[in-house]
């Protein structure tokens, strides 16, 4: 898998692509389906299979101000894309100079000239350039000026509502987990790099590799039953976590908290996926450290039953 920004010069081998287009942000069933179109698409014809994000998303540059809302990171969406088949990730850095090009020149300049894109599959509610100024209608009208197809696929309906990464965002919200795993194939899953605590949960037998949230969505602060894959070696770990601010201990910092089942190893400066499957209650202020390490017990005893 290819990874390449939107200025930097193609390779000749990428040129004449299958472009999917969009924002694909946690790459849910929609997602998927407008990637697998732009393959088979490019797969019938024998051409190359391109799969085009923008980063940052264009909500975050546009209001700053918003929390949190990620639900991949560009690691992340580049190993599904390339799992979806596709042979390169582009990414459309959004800046001020992108946010103002125009719709048409978006077609002549980026999708013609820049990238040669023989065809390009979005969603039909798609929109871009300056001012959300294209549309469906008007990547086919000036797409067909340069010689590029369009098609645009409609929304993928689960339980009499369309997926949506905003649909994903409201069920991880509401701790609810298997809504949000079964729209996006796989539990929403928090990457990044194992940091240094405060050693508290080593100190009462617990002892977690702690992960800052990042730019990543906040679920609902609380107990959740996880799995983990050290990216390294690919070992594969379950446990419990808490995620949110610790309201036992102060100061209040948010932190991922995973404690892994029968693991006695390093992971300090590893970088590493946790996967949220079932939550198990709300984060909750205790009296003792006698309460809270009977209560951690039986929220292991409950993620392993769950996790099998």
């Amino acid at each position: 898998m290819i990874r390449i920004g939107h200025r930097d010069p193609l390779p000749d081998s990428l040129r004449g692509a299958i472009v999917a287009l969009g924002n694909f942000d946690g790459f849910h069933l929609g997602h998927r389906r407008v990637v697998s179109e732009a393959v088979e698409w490019a797969r019938s014809e024998g051409r190359p299979a391109i799969v085009a994000t923008f980063d940052p998303h264009p909500v975050r540059h546009f209001a700053p101000h918003l929390p949190p809302f990620r639900l991949t990171t560009l690691g992340q969406r580049e190993e599904l894309f390339a799992e979806a088949g596709a042979d390169a990730m582009l990414v459309f850095a959004f800046d001020d100079a992108l946010a103002a090009t125009p719709a048409e020149t978006f077609v002549s300049d980026l999708l013609a000239r820049q990238i040669g894109a023989a065809g390009v599959v979005t969603g039909e509610n798609f929109t871009f350039g300056k001012g959300r100024g294209g549309n469906v209608a008007l990547l086919a009208s000036e797409g067909a000026k340069h010689g590029i197809a369009a098609r645009a696929l409609g929304p993928v309906m689960d339980m009499g509502m369309a997926v949506s990464s905003s649909r994903i965002r409201d069920a991880l919200k509401a701790g609810d987990c298997e809504t949000a795993t079964r729209l996006l194939t796989r539990p929403f899953a928090i990457r990044g790099t194992v940091t240094h605590g405060d050693k508290r949960g080593r100190a009462i037998g617990y002892p977690t590799a702690n992960l800052e949230m990042g730019k990543y969505l906040r679920p609902r602060y609380g107990i959740y039953a996880v799995t983990a894959r050290v990216l390294d070696s690919g070992e594969e770990l379950k446990g419990a976590a808490n995620l949110g601010i610790r309201p036992s201990f102060d100061p209040p910092r948010e932190l991922l908290e995973p404690y892994f089942f029968d693991f006695s190893g390093d992971l300090y400066g590893q970088e590493i996926e946790v996967a949220v499957h079932h939550f198990l209650r709300p984060e909750a202020k205790f009296d003792s450290i006698d309460a809270l390490t009977t209560q951690m017990a039986q929220d292991c005893e409950e993620a392993r039953r769950l996790l099998g």
